[in-house]
C-alpha cells in the first residue's frame, strides 16, 4: 500500500512541476525546412552512383600501403606467379589480363560471360563494389569505398608481374 501510496504523489507532483495540459495554439516543436528534391516531386530514379577514377591517382599511389589493403585480399587470392589458386583465382599478371582466364578455377557464369580484359579502371571499379560491377560474382567481397585505397591496391597487383603494364 505504501508503494502504490509514493507512485501516486510522485505522479501528482510530476504533473504539478510539469504543465501536462495541451496548449492547441502553442507550438511544441522547431521547424526546420529541408528543400524538397527535384527527384522526390518528378518521380524520377536517384542518380547513378559516381565511381572516382584511379587513373590520376596511381601515379602517387604506394605499393606498401596496396600490399597492407592485399592481407584482406590474401584470404581468397595468391599473387604468386605460378601459385596456387585458392578460393578465388591467382591474381598474377592481372592488369591487361582476360577476365575469368585462370586454368583450374571455376569462375561463376556471370564473370566468365563479362568478357574483356581487366584495365586499371574496370579492377578499381570491380574492387569498389564487386557484385555491383558483374551482378552474379562469386566474389563475397563488400568493396573498398576510398578511392585512394583502390589505387593503392592496384598500383600493388600491377607489380605483380613480370613485366607490368605501363601506368596510362
Amino acid at each position: 500500500i505504501l508503494a502504490i501510496l509514493v507512485v501516486t504523489i510522485i505522479g501528482h507532483l510530476g504533473d504539478i512541476i510539469i504543465d501536462v495540459e495541451h496548449h492547441e495554439m502553442k507550438e511544441t516543436a522547431y521547424k526546420i525546412d529541408v528543400p524538397e528534391s527535384d527527384n522526390v516531386e518528378s518521380g524520377t530514379e536517384p542518380k547513378e552512383e559516381i565511381i572516382e577514377p584511379i587513373s590520376l591517382l596511381l601515379a602517387s599511389a604506394s605499393i606498401e600501403k596496396g600490399e597492407k589493403l592485399f592481407k584482406k585480399c590474401s584470404t581468397c587470392h595468391n599473387y604468386e606467379k605460378e601459385g596456387a589458386n585458392k578460393v578465388g583465382p591467382n591474381l598474377w599478371n592481372l592488369i591487361k589480363r582476360p577476365k575469368a582466364n585462370v586454368e583450374g578455377f571455376a569462375y561463376s557464369k556471370a564473370l566468365a560471360e563479362y568478357g574483356g580484359e581487366w584495365s586499371y579502371e574496370e579492377l578499381a571499379e570491380f574492387l569498389y563494389k564487386p557484385k555491383k560491377f558483374v551482378k552474379g560474382t562469386k566474389m563475397n567481397f563488400a568493396g573498398l569505398k576510398k578511392v585512394q585505397d583502390r589505387a593503392n591496391i592496384v598500383l600493388f597487383l600491377r607489380e605483380q608481374a613480370d613485366n607490368p603494364v605501363p601506368l596510362p
